[in-house]
């Protein structure tokens, strides 16, 4: 008999929920992340992220439709996991 998760490419994400103003410039372990397409699109990207972070041994995880940390997700997300600070430049949310 298989198993669901032989098969399965969802993507289950856990943790308490964090807005991303509680964790800004501050270090934060990026675990794990998924983009999907917003049914209410407010960016121009249409899409909407969810990123799971550890942070002091805990798992939380984050929704932003930041244009921007989705872009960079998705050109270096396969590097994870790895420690990245969340920083607001200007109006735009940035991983340095």
């Amino acid at each position: 008999m298989k198993k669901f998760s032989d098969f399965s490419k969802e993507n289950m994400l856990d943790g308490e929920k964090l807005k991303i103003e509680d964790i800004l410039n501050t270090e934060i372990k990026i675990i794990n992340f998924a983009i999907k397409e917003s049914r209410y699109p407010k960016n121009k990207s249409g899409k909407y992220l969810t990123l799971q972070i550890e942070k002091e041994s805990r798992k939380y995880v984050i929704f932003t439709g930041s244009d921007v940390l989705i872009d960079q997700l998705e050109k270096y997300g396969n590097q994870k996991p790895f420690l990245a600070t969340i920083r607001k430049i200007n109006k735009y949310f940035s991983l340095t």
